[in-house]
């Protein structure tokens, strides 16, 4: 019963679009990121706390996963009223940036401007959970770990900053 119940409620259609959403910025990113991983990120001196290359991609595809529901439970409330597609625009908008780290940080190799985007982007997140919540505190909750990830990247970066 239960099954059925869920099943009944889920708009496949809205789903759909919300991963393809948030792992089409991920794969926009990675565009960037593949090409730089064993060259130039590799020769970087990154600090002791940076875990092997392998866990990014396993932690970044939860994340996008994580993302997409909370992006797909805002959705379910609707695109005519106000409050709500500006959290949808608002987190659209907030994708760019995400994909953006990667372009500055991998493509054009500047780790300070890099920096000023993650602080930006952690900064962005913090703000779309607190409007999330006004809506769905499931859809906000969602996105701590994500919240927690970009500032343990920021953290990250910042050393890379120093150290190189």
């Amino acid at each position: 019963m239960f099954k059925s119940h869920f099943f009944k409620e889920l708009d496949f259609v809205k789903l759909f679009w919300s991963l393809v959403l948030c792992f089409g910025a991920g794969f926009l990113g990675s565009i960037y990121t593949a090409p730089a991983i064993s060259i130039w990120y590799a020769e970087l001196n990154k600090p002791s706390l940076t875990p092997p290359n392998w866990v990014f991609g396993y932690v970044w595809g939860a994340l996008y996963f994580l993302m997409a529901y909370s992006f797909y439970l805002i959705w379910l409330k609707g695109w005519q009223e106000k409050e709500i597609r500006f959290s949808m625009e608002f987190f659209l908008a907030h994708l760019l940036v995400m994909a953006g780290w990667s372009a500055v940080f991998f493509g054009a190799k500047e780790v300070m401007l890099a920096f000023i985007v993650i602080l930006t982007l952690w900064s962005l997140i913090l703000f779309l959970m607190l409007n999330f919540y006004k809506q769905s505190r499931l859809a906000a909750y969602l996105l701590v770990p994500y919240l927690i990830w970009v500032g343990y990247a920021t953290v990250l970066n910042f050393y890379i900053v120093i150290l190189n």
